[in-house]
């Protein structure tokens, strides 16, 4: 992976830290995401001491702002002649109904919008650093989700668990529109869950621990750096492998009304 251009959003802790460490040890370029300085560049401290890999930098935003995410993704495609892998990897659970300054639900806007944001003023600079690959982290949540397509933003009801799942079959979605978006232009796009791994969403919605941070960073890292899966686009792994989503997240009339609803959201962004 030298000479290779990484960014890890939510990588300041849990898994997406633990990605960004076995990445940099790999000899990437690494760019962490955080939401302050502060924590971004205690973990740039941690990854160079683990790792002996300096070549480490960060970018700051609130995922639940757009403006912030936007001017995030400008920033990076000002300073960086080039990306070669996105692994839109933060994530919350809240349980509570909360909204954006955006006005949108709190989990959907992070977990969802916000990445499908940070990716579409992305590719650009990832196009013309071909080939490239785009990494979505999801979860097994996905298949148990009443998804409706007009309930996105718990304009219906909220309830936390189905808004968590809700958002995380929108990443599958989202993946498997943008795979067809992309084809033939050198850039592949897969999602992944990533196990039932201790850390905070998983204490926060589940209240219970699981396997450990290197197993959660396991797959992403695979999907970011193996020669094995360099022509593998629009699919979602667990456990290093192939596997079938939620059936529903294979209805591309699904896919297509979740990708223009997504870019109605975004517009003042466009």
């Amino acid at each position: 992976m030298k000479n290779k251009t990484i960014l890890i959003t939510g990588a300041t802790d849990g898994i997406g830290k633990q990605t960004a460490i076995d990445l940099a040890k790999l000899e990437a370029k690494i760019i962490i995401h955080g939401r302050d300085e502060e924590s971004c560049k205690n973990t740039i401290a941690k990854i160079t001491e683990e790792t002996g890999n300096s070549d480490v930098d960060f970018a700051v935003a609130d995922l639940s702002s757009l403006t912030q995410v936007n001017e995030m993704a400008k920033s990076i495609t000002s300073k960086y002649e080039r990306l070669d892998v996105l692994i839109n990897n933060a994530g919350v659970y809240e349980n509570e109904k909360i909204f954006t300054i955006d006005g949108y639900e709190n989990t959907f806007a992070i977990n969802h919008l916000s990445h499908f944001l940070l990716t579409i003023k992305l590719l650009d600079l990832l196009k013309t650093s071909s080939p490239t690959r785009i990494i979505n982290v999801s979860s097994i949540a996905h298949s148990n989700c009443d998804f409706d397509i007009d309930n996105l933003n718990s304009e219906k009801y909220f309830d936390p668990y189905n808004a968590y799942a809700i958002s995380k079959a929108a990443n599958v979605l989202f993946t498997y529109k943008l795979a067809e978006e992309v084809k033939n232009s050198g850039v592949i796009v897969n999602v992944l869950h990533p196990g039932v791994i201790t850390t905070k969403l998983l204490y926060k919605g589940f209240s219970m621990t699981g396997a450990s941070l290197k197993d959660g960073a396991r797959t992403s890292v695979y999907l970011a750096s193996s020669k094995e899966v360099e022509n593998v686009s629009g699919k979602y792994f667990i456990d290093l492998s192939e596997r079938n989503s939620a059936s529903f997240t294979y209805n591309t009339e699904l896919q297509e009304k979740l990708w223009d609803k997504s870019l109605k959201m975004i517009e003042n962004y466009l």
